[in-house]
């Protein structure tokens, strides 16, 4: 059976790769291109064939509901998963009512992906078969497959729960903060607070810098990464 043709679709350039990097390593699939704005994704879909997009909501020139609008009104076949930061209800009921199949959000580890695009070749080796479905059994199992989840996979210590808390500090505060500011606001000590902040810069989520004093070690801070759109 051929790779299943993915198109990974975000602005930023670090996370681009990451994705594109993760995509690689998933059995069973393969890169079909990258693009850094809605434009440029409708224009890789135009050009050659794309089984499946990973899209980024939040693009320079045009929303991830909107690119959705325009691969359907073009009669465009690929599947979309959502990867995205977008966490209002709002937003998913959208994505879902424009044939979104499954939705991602940020921050993720490789594990979580991969999970998602396993159960989307299953899904897909499940809708692969002719003629009609025997019995609702059938058609029960293979949604089942593509809605299910393992839950995310985090590194050993950290969970979903903390590291969102973490992300909404971070995304509510205008300046850099420090482990031990995490620390007080999320009630986890500050070396816990550390391995989050420092996951969520591998995750291309945050970005880290040092604040020099007269004395001592430089001092670690931390800010979420601003994006465009």
């Amino acid at each position: 059976m051929r790779p299943i043709r993915t198109l990974v679709v975000e602005d930023d350039q670090l996370i681009a790769e990451a994705h594109q990097a993760y995509v690689a390593r998933v059995s069973g699939f393969a890169v079909a291109g990258v693009a850094h704005s809605g434009g440029d994704a409708l224009r890789i879909l135009g050009a050659q064939p794309v089984d499946l997009v990973l899209l980024d909501f939040y693009l320079p020139d045009m929303g991830g509901l909107d690119v959705c609008r325009a691969i359907r009104a073009a009669g465009r076949g690929a599947d979309v998963i959502a990867v995205t930061s977008a966490r209002d209800l709002a937003t998913v009921r959208a994505a879902v009512s424009q044939g979104v199949v499954q939705y991602l959000l940020k921050p993720f580890a490789f594990a979580t992906l991969r999970d998602k695009l396993e159960r989307y070749a299953d899904y897909r080796r499940q809708m692969a078969a002719t003629g009609e479905a025997g019995d609702q059994v059938v058609v029960d199992r293979a949604l089942a497959v593509l809605r299910g989840s393992s839950g995310p996979a985090l590194p050993k210590g950290l969970s979903s729960t903390t590291l969102n808390a973490v992300v909404e500090h971070l995304r509510s505060r205008d300046s850099a903060v420090s482990a031990s500011d995490v620390a007080e606001v999320t009630g986890v000590s500050r070396v816990t607070a550390r391995r989050y902040l420092e996951h969520l810069v591998e995750q291309g989520q945050a970005d880290r810098g040092a604040r020099y004093g007269q004395t001592g070690r430089p001092e670690q801070l931390y800010a979420w990464r601003r994006r465009d759109g």
